[in-house]
C-alpha cells in the first residue's frame, strides 16, 4: 500500500507538528508532502524527503506564511497524490482539500476547523493593524469559508481531538468525526516529583492564548511564574510583567521536559481545542491550572489532575490558584494516569482499529517511541 502524509505548513513546532511527527515515525515508508518546510523551524524528520507546493519559491514564504492565506487551497489542489491508495492528512485548515484517486482513501487527522476563518476576530487581534485592512479581508475570507467547506468534503473519514473539534467539524462542515485523543511521545518528558516554587507557562505569544490575564494574575499574587515561548504578544506582556515574572523565550525540548517537571503547576488560559501541554505536564508529574473549556474537559479530572477556572479573567485564575495550594497532589499518580490514556501505544491502538474498517495495513515497524511502546495488532498487506 502507498501511503501519502500531508500537513498544512512546517514552519513551526506546535501541537498539530508534534503530533505529525508521530505519524511520520509510525508510517517510516510514507512519502511526505506540504505546503512550506523550514527544518530549522520544525519538527525532526531526519533525512525523509518532504514535498512541497509552489509556495515554497517565494521568498520569505515560510516566515511569513500566514500571509499566503488565499493561496494555500490552490496549491494543495496541485499536489500529484493520485498514485496514492491511502491519504492520511494533518490539518487546522488546509490540507484536507488535497485530491485523490476515486479509489483511494482520505482520512483527515483535524485538529481543528479553519481557526482564522470561523472565529476570525480572536484569531486576528493580535495584529494591530487588521482592523485598517477589514473591507478587504472580509471579502477574501468569504470566499476562502467556501472553499473551506467544499474542499472540507474531500476527507472520507474525520479524526478529531476531542469532543469540542468534533462538534465544530460537524456544526461546520456537515461532517461527522470520530474522536481519538492525541498523544505525545512520552519519551520525550521525564517523572519528578520534587517540585521547585514556580509556576510555567508554555505557550505561543498570540492573544488567544490569554498569557495577559495570567501575568496580571501573578501581578497580584507576587508569585514566580515562568513563561516560555515567542510570539507578537511577548513585547507587550512583558512591559505589563513585574518582577516575579520570566520570560524564557525560545527553550529547547531538554530545558522544556525540565522546567514541565520540576513545576509546581502548569497555566493554560486559553480556550483550547484540545490541548498537548495539559498532558504534557500531567505526563512529567505536575498538575495544571486550565481555563475550564474546550478540549481540557476531555483530559483533565478536577481535583485529581489539575483545578479549572470557568471564566477568563485574572481574578478567576488568582481563585484557582488559591484553591490549588490548599490540595495536596499525588504526582506520581498523574503521571500513571496520563500514560494510561495518552501514550503514542494507546492512540495508535485506536487508529489501527479504526484503519481497519476502512482498510487493511501493512506490518509497520513504528520507530522514534520510548521503551514499552507496543505494536497495536499484527497487520497483513492489502489495498483499500
Amino acid at each position: 500500500m502507498k501511503i501519502a502524509l500531508v500537513h498544512d505548513y512546517l514552519t513551526q513546532r506546535g501541537g498539530a507538528e508534534r503530533v505529525f511527527e508521530l505519524l511520520c515515525n509510525y508510517f517510516p515508508e510514507a512519502d511526505i508532502f506540504t505546503s512550506l518546510y523550514d527544518p530549522q523551524q520544525t519538527i525532526e524528520l531526519g533525512d525523509r524527503l518532504v514535498n512541497t507546493t509552489q509556495l515554497q519559491n517565494i521568498p520569505g514564504a515560510t516566515k511569513y506564511f500566514r500571509l499566503l492565506a488565499p493561496f494555500y487551497y490552490p496549491a494543495f489542489r496541485a499536489l500529484d497524490l493520485q498514485d496514492y491508495d491511502l491519504i492520511i492528512s494533518s490539518t487546522s485548515s488546509f490540507a484536507k482539500g488535497v485530491r485523490k484517486h476515486p479509489d483511494a482513501t482520505h482520512i483527515c487527522f483535524c485538529h481543528n476547523v479553519t481557526r482564522f476563518l470561523w472565529d476570525t476576530q480572536t484569531y486576528l487581534r493580535e495584529y494591530k493593524d487588521y482592523r485598517l485592512y477589514y473591507p478587504m479581508i472580509k471579502k477574501i475570507f468569504n470566499r476562502l469559508r467556501t472553499l473551506d467547506i467544499t474542499y472540507a468534503q474531500e476527507p472520507d473519514l474525520y479524526v478529531a481531538n476531542s469532543t469540542t473539534v468534533a462538534e465544530r467539524i460537524q456544526t461546520i462542515y456537515g461532517k461527522p468525526a470520530q474522536v481519538i485523543h492525541y498523544p505525545i511521545n512520552t519519551s520525550k518528558f521525564i517523572f519528578d516529583d520534587r517540585k521547585e516554587d514556580y509556576f510555567y507557562v508554555s505557550s505561543r505569544m498570540i492573544s488567544y492564548k490569554r498569557i495577559d490575564i495570567i501575568v496580571e494574575a501573578f501581578n497580584w499574587l507576587g508569585w514566580t511564574l515562568l513563561i516560555a515561548g515567542e510570539g507578537p504578544e511577548r513585547e507587550r506582556l512583558e512591559a505589563k510583567a513585574l518582577g516575579n515574572i520570566k520570560f524564557l523565550g525560545y527553550v529547547s525540548d531538554k530545558e522544556r521536559k525540565q522546567y514541565l517537571s520540576k513545576a509546581r503547576g502548569v497555566i493554560i488560559a486559553a480556550l483550547e481545542d484540545y490541548g498537548l501541554v495539559p498532558i504534557e505536564a500531567n505526563t512529567s508529574g505536575t498538575p495544571v491550572i486550565a481555563y475550564g473549556a474546550g478540549g481540557v474537559l476531555d483530559t483533565q479530572i478536577p481535583g485529581k489532575t489539575g483545578v479549572f477556572f470557568n471564566k477568563q479573567t485574572p481574578e478567576a485564575i488568582h481563585a484557582a490558584l488559591i484553591e490549588f495550594n490548599q490540595l495536596t497532589w499525588d504526582y506520581a499518580q498523574i503521571r500513571h494516569y496520563a500514560l494510561s490514556k495518552f501514550s503514542e501505544a494507546v492512540f495508535f491502538g485506536k487508529v489501527t482499529q479504526l484503519m481497519e474498517q476502512v482498510c487493511q495495513l501493512p506490518h509497520t515497524n513504528p520507530r522514534g517511541y520510548g521503551v514499552g511502546f507496543k505494536e497495536p495488532v499484527d497487520q497483513t498487506a492489502s489495498s483499500c
